[in-house]
């Protein structure tokens, strides 16, 4: 790298590291998992009063989907909100 003139800082680089956490995943060696804050966001999300704040949470959870187990069926309640004919109480 010298010969190119190319130099690293290497106080701005870690080694040897059992997990790295990138664009809100920890990845590690048993694979890659969701940041325990984002799952706390989705958690402790506030009670939907309305349609749109039922598509504003589903918009965000469904990003999360492939890492909880039987998405579809805990969410399937909420979709159904989501139909024209449904009545949202």
């Amino acid at each position: 790298m010298r010969e190119h003139q190319l130099y690293g800082k290497l106080k701005k680089y870690e080694f040897w590291l059992e997990e790295v956490v990138f664009l809100g995943h920890a990845i590690s060696m048993e694979g890659i998992k969701v940041e325990p804050q984002k799952m706390k966001a989705i958690i402790d999300w506030l009670r939907a009063t309305n349609v749109t704040e039922i598509k504003s949470f589903l918009g965000l959870a469904s990003y999360y989907c492939r890492f909880s187990k039987n998405f579809s069926k805990i969410t399937s309640f909420l979709t159904n909100l989501l139909n024209k004919t449904t009545k949202f109480e």
